[in-house]
């Protein structure tokens, strides 16, 4: 089964994608995230996971609007496929 670090960091990659270093500078500034860009790495450090994941995915979609929500959504599709409903942050659910 998928981790929601996993989610986080597959997001914050397809977001890069997208907008380049950027996408890990934003990521930076989600409360409950730890992010080391230079590996490329992210850690959900405290909190709730689900709270994190949907911070970080309103940190790209305050910036970016709503099509860089579906950006995140299609990028983790694979990944919380695997996940209950319950798991699935309700920013990623359709």
């Amino acid at each position: 089964m998928a981790t929601l670090n996993e989610v986080a960091a597959k997001i914050i990659h397809e977001q890069e994608l997208v907008i380049g270093p950027l996408a890990w500078s934003e990521a930076g500034k989600v409360q409950g995230l730890t992010i080391d860009s230079g590996k490329k790495e992210v850690t959900i450090s405290n909190g709730d996971p689900k709270t994190a994941v949907d911070r970080l995915v309103a940190q790209y979609e305050r910036l970016f609007g709503k099509a860089s929500q579906e950006v995140c959504r299609e990028a983790v599709a694979s990944l919380i496929a695997s996940m209950s409903a319950a798991e699935v942050p309700s920013s990623l659910r359709t």
